[in-house]
């Protein structure tokens, strides 16, 4: 009979993880990460403290799969690889949106991860209180481009005509969405993702006329 491997804090994490990937975070519970790992929820106390180190444990686990801004490259790139790098943990974890900034007492890997952030803006250029303030921005656009991205009603590639001729807009009365309607959806690969990149270089045109100034 093959001998079970031993449990171990980086198992139970990555059960965690795979529960909360599966079932969203309100299905993770100590039963639930016992249950995915064929023990009992009591064993898992021998390497995690509760439910609230599991989830602080699972977060760091999502943040380090975000690269940090490298230092060695112009400012605008780093920040922009890193804000890709961000959307597509989020769209990979879609449970950790509310939990990433929520915490009190953030891990080491969120907070080297705000350190690099701000070193590579203060680098680029910006005061203390510009890159705070970019900092802000950037994860406002990021998180609020997920969330939406989370809530649509279609699937990512799955196309917008079904739900455009669905809702039979009038034209008379929306004739803006109408013809908005016509240049980019109908008969169009549309992707709403790929608004990410326009809105991106927006808010980095942005920043970037802040610091010239």
């Amino acid at each position: 009979m093959p001998q079970r491997e031993p449990l171990s804090a980086e198992r139970v994490v990555d059960a965690a993880l795979a529960v909360a990937d599966r079932d969203g975070i309100a299905g993770l519970s100590m039963r639930s990460v016992g249950r995915e790992l064929g023990v009992e929820a009591m064993s898992l106390y021998h390497h995690v403290a509760g439910k609230d180190a599991l989830v602080g444990a699972v977060v760091e686990r999502v943040v380090g799969e975000i690269g940090r801004p490298a230092l060695d490259v112009p400012w605008r790139e780093a920040v922009a690889g890193r804000c890709r790098d961000v959307r597509a943990m989020l769209r990979a974890h879609p449970w950790s949106l509310g939990l990433l900034e929520s915490r009190r007492a953030p891990g080491p890997a969120l907070l080297l991860h705000h350190e690099a952030m701000l070193e590579c803006l203060r680098r680029g250029g910006f005061s203390v209180v510009d890159a705070a303030h970019a900092f802000s921005v950037l994860d406002a656009y990021v998180y609020g481009f997920a969330l939406t991205e989370q809530h649509l009603p279609f699937e990512p590639g799955e196309g917008a005509d079904a739900m455009v001729e669905e809702l039979a807009l009038p034209r008379d009365a929306f004739p803006r969405l109408a013809e908005m309607v016509d240049e980019l959806v109908l008969g169009r690969a549309y992707d709403y993702g790929d608004e990410f990149e326009w809105g991106l270089a927006l808010v980095l045109d942005g920043l970037e006329a802040r610091l010239a100034r």
